[in-house]
């Protein structure tokens, strides 16, 4: 009887336990329920740090902030004017100058990191943040050079993050519709690609300024050079014509060509180019005499590049910048826009052509008159809020984390911005190429050979080699300043 009595203590005391487990499981419901449909548990929020907060900074935060879902923990620039409107929007936020010791300081309190940067500080940042665990969002180009781009994108998988590059037109509702035209054979196979940009909109095919002034006060010049080698503070470089030098930028194709590119890239599964060639537009400096300014980005340039496709064919694909723009279709009627004007890219295929403005926007049939008959179903996913939900597709894979249905839902993780970013590059690669000058045998001293002009590039993609001419492979990887490194 004891030993009953015992057993039937045991099960009443189970029973209460029990009991009471449900009714606090009852009573005691997710903060995000209480607070009704669409509201986020501030322990339920991504922890955020912006790096580079001024400018396009600025939008990025905003962006990540106005989802909903991120809170902006912690602020860095170089530049405390610059930084001010993001300060101002964030008061909370711990701020800092060094991007290091941000990261040191805050690691703790942070989940994830954007990088909004000059594009020569991209790599070290968020390869900082990636080591430590965090997510990255990180402006376009993603590197500003090959070998980066490479790193970050097996970086990305290593540290299992969740990572986009901020090519907001990837997330957008057009090239998808032109990923679907595609499938459905509405232009055949592809054979050539037109894609062009009337940047650079800032100086370029200049000379380095011969004399340095004083950096403002509230600039912190040897930070902002970060990786690149030491100059004196010019004039007219900061905050935005940095872009037009190699040291810290890489010209047009690194501000529009992941914009630009991206569309035919997605469009039809794009890898590395097999090959690149160029040529480029000349300043020239007196009657016969053309200007050299190695330190600078051409006015202009039209690169080729080529990659192989299914069944042993070959796509080739152009990139024009400066203004240069490829012939018109016959397609188009004469009042009918090109692109957007100033931007676009046409796809020709074996059986038509299609077109469409920056950022994939307003995609075509050519010629246009098809359009009314397209009827092709909806395959491809679409981003909630089209190219403006491209920051919150990135916070919600972020709170899902790697791997999980958000993250395959991303429109630029670095898996795919990666060897986009590579492609980029490599118009930039050709570009150094086509510079790149030896003293004459038997000349004067002023008298050169440009060897790289005139010749195709030839590109072992895997191992980030050019083949043929071992000069240009200087530009795939750039030294470091003491201090920085991946």
């Amino acid at each position: 009887m004891k030993e009953n009595k015992n057993g039937s203590d045991t099960s009443r005391r189970n029973f209460i336990k029990s009991s009471a487990l449900a009714l606090s499981g009852f009573y005691i419901v997710p903060r995000h329920v209480l607070g009704g449909q669409g509201f986020v548990a501030p322990s339920d929020k991504l922890r955020v740090a912006g790096i580079g907060v001024g400018g396009m900074g600025f939008n990025d935060v905003s962006g990540v902030f106005r989802s909903g879902k991120a809170d902006i923990v912690a602020l860095c620039d170089v530049d405390d004017t610059r930084a001010k409107r993001s300060r101002d929007a964030h008061p909370k936020a711990a701020y800092y100058k060094d991007y290091r010791k941000m990261l040191e300081t805050e690691q703790d309190n942070i989940d994830a990191v954007t990088v909004s940067t000059p594009d020569h500080m991209h790599a070290v940042q968020a390869m900082m943040a990636m080591k430590m665990g965090k997510h990255v969002y990180v402006q376009k180009p993603l590197s500003h050079d090959i070998y980066e781009a490479r790193m970050l994108t097996e970086a990305a998988e290593k540290y299992k993050v969740v990572t986009q590059m901020g090519n907001q037109g990837s997330s957008g509702d057009g090239v998808r519709k032109m990923v679907e035209w595609y499938n459905a054979g509405l232009i055949g196979e592809a054979t050539k690609v037109y894609s062009w940009t009337n940047r650079p909109v800032w100086p370029q095919g200049i000379p380095w300024p011969s004399e340095g002034v004083t950096p403002p006060a509230d600039l912190d010049w040897d930070l902002w050079l970060g990786t690149a080698p030491y100059r004196d503070y010019v004039g007219n470089l900061v905050p935005f014509n940095w872009r037009g030098w190699w040291d810290y930028g890489t010209g047009a194709l690194g501000d529009m060509a992941c914009h630009i590119m991206e569309p035919p890239f997605r469009v039809l599964g794009l890898g590395y180019p097999k090959s690149a060639e160029c040529s480029v537009g000349s300043v020239y400096v007196g009657e016969f005499q053309r200007g050299y300014f190695p330190d600078s980005c051409p006015p202009s340039s039209h690169i080729t590049l080529r990659f192989d496709m299914a069944g042993g064919k070959e796509l080739e694909f152009h990139w024009m910048d400066g203004g240069i723009q490829p012939t018109r279709p016959a397609e188009l009627e004469p009042n009918e826009i090109m692109g957007d004007g100033g931007n676009g890219v046409i796809i020709e295929g074996t059986a038509g052509k299609m077109m469409c403005a920056t950022y994939g926007r307003d995609p075509k049939l050519l010629p246009t008159s098809k359009n009314q008959y397209i009827n092709v179903p909806e395959t491809e996913y679409r981003v909630p809020g089209g190219d403006s939900g491209h920051y919150n597709n990135w916070v919600e894979a972020c709170i899902a984390g790697f791997g999980s249905e958000e993250y395959k839902k991303l429109s630029s993780p670095f898996s795919v911005a990666g060897p986009l970013t590579e492609s980029v590059l490599m118009g930039n690669l050709a570009i150094r190429s086509y510079d790149y000058r030896v003293p004459r045998p038997n000349g004067n001293a002023n008298q050169f050979d440009y060897p790289g002009r005139g010749i195709k590039l030839v590109w072992d993609g895997p191992n980030m080699k050019i083949t043929n001419f071992d000069p240009a492979n200087q530009f795939v990887r750039r030294n470091y300043r003491e201090g920085y490194s991946l």
